[in-house]
């Protein structure tokens, strides 16, 4: 029986009440009696019938086998599982070869550190009080509003006759910066010389007349800039196979004692480690291989106008005339670690900087005609 809820008693239940069975009385029902002559029948009962006889012979479940003539399929020469042993002419068993089936994956390459970058470099690293020297400079200086493109700029952007410009402890410290021709420079930096970051003007991208945004025809419109740096043979410590250069954008202004893409409004592929930087100033994320020497490696930036109305930035390098790897600068973050891309985004004149450390020797080229690399559409 079930107690439903509404039973608030804590007695437990009822136990079913026995019902009895029917009394039977001798005087209602007098007790039978057997006839004291009574014999059985002769014979089996009715039910039993004759004796059961079991057909002749084995049962059918138990006649002999006899196994098909030659040797078990299993002891065939394709077996995998069967070796023959010379000694003892005897077939042993052997063990699965489970390391040919399983591939070594220890020889194959790691998986791309697509969200999270390094906590350091494995190559250089600068101190914590110059990061914090750095970060406090840009903080005191915040970015520049876009400046108007002026004629002699303009003329200047287009011919590639740009001005490359060293902070002055870079020649005051043994660092040399010299026109070569226009549009090419060459630099020097001194060993165990200090990070420096040498930045152009005119920037090559004005947003105020390069944004894709910018139109006259009502069509889409597309930037690119860029530029190449030729690293030497000459000029190089001797001994060291890192270069100790870094290619990069910067939205002035920008620190000059700081590498390009370790802070604010700047990005940068290092030629030490191989890894880009969008501030970061940590260990950045994996991209391409060490710079080499004797080498032409060029970066550029494309703005293009996305159909939502913003403004779609790609970031790609060039080796020896190549392109050898590009980003999408609005690429899928750890929003845990990466900073934001402020002074990037193509609303901001961008400059083409160039970090040298240690010592170093290459040449800075602007002018689109002595370019390596054939893709430039202005």
């Amino acid at each position: 029986m079930c107690f439903g809820s509404k039973d608030k008693t804590t007695d437990p239940a009822p136990r079913p009440v026995p019902q009895s069975s029917p009394s039977y009385t001798t005087a209602a029902y007098p007790k039978a009696s057997m006839p004291q002559d009574y014999a059985p029948p002769p014979g089996p009962p009715p039910s039993h019938g004759h004796y059961y006889a079991p057909p002749a012979g084995p049962p059918p479940s138990h006649q002999e086998y006899a196994p098909p003539p030659g040797p078990p399929p299993s002891d065939t020469k394709n077996n995998p599982f069967f070796n023959s042993n010379s000694n003892s002419n005897q077939q042993q068993q052997q063990q699965h070869d489970w390391q040919t089936a399983v591939p070594d994956t220890s020889l194959l390459p790691p998986p791309p550190n697509f969200f999270s970058g390094y906590d350091r470099s494995p190559a250089n690293n600068a101190t914590e009080d110059e990061c914090e020297a750095g970060e406090s400079w840009c903080a005191s200086y915040p970015l520049y509003s876009p400046m108007p493109l002026s004629p002699p700029a303009e003329s200047a952007a287009l011919t590639g006759t740009i001005a490359l410009y060293a902070p002055p402890t870079f020649t005051s410290s043994g660092g040399t910066l010299t026109p070569v021709r226009p549009g090419v420079w060459s630099v020097s930096s001194p060993r165990h010389g200090r990070d420096t970051c040498l930045a152009t003007y005119p920037p090559l991208y004005h947003a105020a007349a390069h944004s894709p945004l910018v139109t006259t025809t009502g069509s889409r419109k597309k930037k690119t800039a860029y530029y190449e740096v030729r690293v030497l043979e000459r000029g190089t410590r001797s001994g060291k196979d890192e270069v100790s250069l870094a290619l990069g954008f910067v939205a002035p202004p920008y620190p000059g004692f700081r590498l390009p893409g370790w802070h604010r409004g700047s990005l940068g592929v290092h030629g030490d480690d191989g890894h880009r930087y969008i501030n970061d100033r940590w260990g950045g994320k994996e991209f391409t291989t060490p710079f080499r020497r004797g080498e032409t490696v060029g970066l550029g930036m494309d703005f293009c106008q996305r159909g939502d109305g913003g403004i779609s930035v790609e970031v790609f390098l060039t080796r020896d005339g190549v392109e050898r790897g590009r980003w999408n600068l609005h690429e899928e973050t750890d929003r845990e670690t990466d900073l934001p891309v402020t002074g990037l985004e193509g609303y901001h004149d961008l400059c083409a900087a160039v970090g040298a450390f240690d010592k170093v020797a290459f040449e800075v080229v602007f002018a689109p005609e002595l370019w390596r690399w054939r893709g430039y559409e202005g």
